[in-house]
């Protein structure tokens, strides 16, 4: 297994300021890897945060930092996590995922579109970030509009369903 790639301070930093506040907006981490995404959108007040991540050592991890009981750890795969989620009837306003870069996972991330769509409340979004070397495929989201913001080798390509503007 790859060891995981924590995402820089610049893009946390970028995340954030295409969210802006909280407000009362749940947020999901998928590939949490350190949680550093969560446990910082945690701070600065998304409820219920939850972390999806497959490392038992991460996972353990992230678990000891986490703190607010209303927030929840997942060891296992991010393609299962979405039965999980289905099974439970959670919806998420903010959807983070950070595949692996370079191992095709962006690709496949449209494989999920409808897995997606059924976690995603109805004026949430997804931001994926991904690597400049493997761009999404926006003909593969049908239903989504989908804009980028690159910040060195890295980029952050925001999902939203169609009919609804820019996050």
């Amino acid at each position: 297994m790859k060891e995981a790639r924590p995402t820089s301070g610049l893009v946390i930093q970028a995340l954030f300021n295409i969210l802006g506040p909280a407000g009362e907006r749940s947020f999901l981490d998928l590939f949490a890897g350190s949680g550093r995404v969560g446990l910082e959108a945690s701070r600065r007040g998304f409820s219920p945060v939850c972390f999806v991540e497959i490392s038992r050592k991460n996972a353990d991890e992230i678990e000891a930092r986490v703190g607010k009981r209303e927030n929840m750890v997942l060891r296992m795969d991010v393609r299962r996590s979405f039965g999980y989620f289905s099974n439970k009837e959670l919806l998420f306003d903010v959807v983070f995922a950070d595949p692996p870069y370079c191992i095709g996972w962006t690709a496949r991330m449209a494989s999920l579109e409808s897995r997606f769509s059924g976690i995603i409340g109805s004026e949430g979004i997804l931001i994926l970030e991904h690597s400049k070397r493997e761009m999404p495929d926006p003909g593969s989201w049908k239903e989504w509009s989908v804009s980028s913001r690159q910040y060195g080798e890295t980029i952050l390509s925001v999902f939203k369903k169609c009919g609804k503007g820019e996050p």
